[in-house]
């Protein structure tokens, strides 16, 4: 029991260094969680942690570790069947490869995230993927698509927050005057 305690102390720890902006520590909470984890056998855990080392990595701008970390939370979750969690990951991947300025791979992952999570009935987390998977393709030239997808994303969230509702009004909008009934 004291080693279950001891690496959710330091995963929590993790997370708070994270959100202080305090990256180097934050992994190296997040790296010494990850290992008690693994050593209680704990592979939920393990990937869960792996994935937030992944994303601290991506901050650090560590590419290569940070897709490393992420490639493995992502296998360790598909493994155990953990759908939800999988595409949490596969968004992280898309934001990662977005970061090193390769929009159309991590388009790709995007959308393989955005299909699981509407799959698995999350819609918010399917819209707000849909609006970063619209964002990629709107700077990769498809001004369009992106557009649409965007929408798309900024409609299926749950729980849009004030500026997406103020957004949602506006295109209902512009819809409209382009369709031609105002």
């Amino acid at each position: 029991m004291g080693e279950r305690v001891r690496a959710e102390e330091l995963k929590a720890e993790g997370l708070r260094l994270f959100e202080e902006g305090l990256y180097e520590e934050a992994a190296q909470r997040f790296g010494q969680a990850q290992e008690q984890f693994v050593m209680e056998g704990n592979e939920l855990e393990a990937a869960e942690t792996l994935n937030n080392l992944g994303v601290v990595y991506r901050m650090m701008r560590r590419w290569e570790s940070a897709q490393a970390a992420l490639e493995e939370a992502r296998l360790a979750f598909a493994r155990l069947g953990d759908r939800s969690r999988e595409a949490q990951v596969l968004g992280n991947l898309g934001g990662l490869l977005a970061s090193q300025g390769e929009p159309l791979r991590a388009q790709e992952y995007l959308r393989q995230a955005a299909d699981i999570f509407g799959e698995l009935g999350e819609h918010q987390r399917q819209g707000e993927t849909l609006m970063a998977l619209g964002v990629q393709m709107w700077r990769s030239g498809d001004r369009r698509g992106g557009m649409a997808v965007y929408q798309a994303g900024l409609y299926t969230l749950e729980k849009p927050k004030p500026q997406q509702k103020a957004m949602r009004r506006l295109l209902s909008v512009v819809n409209r005057l382009m369709l031609g009934g105002a």
